[in-house]
């Protein structure tokens, strides 16, 4: 969708007028660090402020949900918005090399299979990739494979034996096809060239490495060897190793030394992005004979994540005579860590006249829980902090109570600010956190309190 293209009317799916919008001062805030969605309280309708590309903002992912807050005044109220972004089919497949040259021997047998490396699809679902197709020939068909991270691969069966003799070399054309409507396509050409006999070929230790490595590892972390032997004499006997059938996104995580067959962390790798990978590793000799093993990486999750705390909303005033549970801010905490890494605890620490309540999931409500009394107690200063967590985060803002009812205010005594401590826990055992205070506008009498955030290693 292009930018200021309409995505929908917040006012009639609340059931709101527009003045109602006008008068209660709805904002709509993106989660995350973009603000996508523009809101026109005049008339409810919810725009783009940005051209929306899908496949950049979901690369990875079948689905695509982007997720908005709706904020109200007088009084304080939250409403968690979501834009389901759906595909469109404007990305034909494409194959990475437009050649493909295998060499196989003449003495290869009637049902030999060899993998072909794969197209690319950017888009997702129906639209991506579905089919290949081979061009008519007396010697090959096509066998359809289906891979463990969901994509489509090919393979040429050899149906009738080689004959060097008769013919030193074959040109096929490969051709991928998507599901869009009208479908798009791509093609290859895949050369074969026709070897005399090459009695043995390379064989594996094994057919599939399983391998876990941490999230954090650095690169040139060695992963796995592999191995493959082949008895002939000579360049016959010589193993050069390759990557194939194995996505662009992985080729860039892990590098594949090609004599030794030694596998090593080349990227980031980052658990929230993708948990698992499949490498797909081809043996070739020098008669041009080849075998292949799946290497299964498993990605572990280690807590690398600070929580997060996003102070969404605060009251612009504060009547000393409010009555308990009136809400005084609207805050949400997120962490990007799964399991118990991306678990946190929010609450009130400190003997104060406020309660934290949950509003939905990772988002909540700071009330009074008493009678507010200026001549007992002018102000208040509030801090969230994350404690009992491997990167602990902090924010501190402060609530001030001017005399009477109606002449009264809330401000920042100074910006907010996040605070880290020096180095990461040892241990799981090893529970730290951190406290920042601004330490400012603190008077005699004054109450503080604090909300405490624990992020769960």
């Amino acid at each position: 969708m292009a930018r200021d293209s309409v995505v929908g009317n917040v006012a009639q799916d609340l059931g709101l007028s527009p003045s109602q919008l006008a008068a209660r001062m709805a904002r709509v805030v993106s989660e995350g660090s973009e603000q996508r969605f523009r809101l026109d309280p005049r008339s409810g309708v919810l725009t783009l402020t940005e051209t929306l590309d899908r496949e950049h903002i979901c690369p990875h992912s079948e689905s695509c949900t982007l997720f908005f807050q709706l904020l109200l005044e007088n009084p304080v109220q939250l409403i968690r918005g979501e834009v389901d972004v759906r595909d469109v089919n404007d990305n034909s497949p494409e194959f990475r090399v437009k050649e493909v040259v295998l060499k196989i021997p003449e003495s290869a047998s009637p049902g030999s299979s060899y993998p072909l490396e794969r197209a690319r699809d950017k888009d997702k679902g129906v639209n991506s990739l579905q089919n290949y197709t081979l061009s008519p020939n007396s010697h090959f068909s096509l066998a359809l494979v289906n891979g463990k991270d969901g994509g489509k691969y090919a393979a040429l069966v050899l149906q009738r034996q080689l004959d060097r003799e008769e013919q030193q070399e074959l040109r096929l054309v490969l051709t991928a096809t998507d599901g869009g409507s009208p479908p798009r396509s791509g093609t290859a050409e895949v050369r074969v060239v026709v070897l005399d006999a090459n009695d043995n070929m390379p064989v594996f230790s094994r057919e599939v490495y399983e391998v876990r490595v941490a999230e954090n590892s650095p690169p040139g972390q060695l992963l796995v060897r592999v191995s493959a032997a082949d008895p002939d004499d000579g360049s016959y006997g010589k193993v050069q190793y390759e990557l194939t059938q194995t996505s662009e996104w992985s080729q860039e995580l892990f590098d594949l030394n090609a004599v030794t067959g030694e596998i090593r962390v080349s990227g980031n790798l980052d658990f929230e992005e993708a948990k698992s990978h499949e490498l797909v590793v081809r043996a070739t000799d020098g008669g041009g004979l080849s075998a292949h093993c799946k290497v299964h990486v498993e990605v572990l999750d280690v807590n690398d994540n600070a929580p997060v705390i996003t102070l969404s909303s605060v009251s612009a005033s504060v009547p000393e005579d409010a009555p308990p549970r009136t809400v005084v801010a609207v805050l949400s905490v997120r962490d990007r860590d799964s399991g118990d890494n991306g678990r946190t605890e929010c609450a009130v620490a400190g003997d104060v006249p406020f309660i934290l309540t949950a509003a939905f999931a990772e988002h909540y409500e700071l009330r009074t829980s008493a009678a507010l009394d200026r001549e007992t107690t002018a102000e208040y200063n509030s801090a969230a902090d994350s404690g009992a967590g491997s990167l602990p985060r902090s924010y501190v803002y402060d609530v001030r109570l001017a005399a009477g009812t109606v002449d009264s205010e809330f401000r920042f005594l100074g910006p907010l600010f996040s605070c880290f401590p020096a180095g990461l826990p040892q241990g799981a055992a090893d529970q730290r956190s951190s406290l920042c205070s601004a330490g400012l506008g603190q008077q005699e009498g004054d109450w503080a309190a604090q909300l405490k955030l624990k992020d769960h290693i």
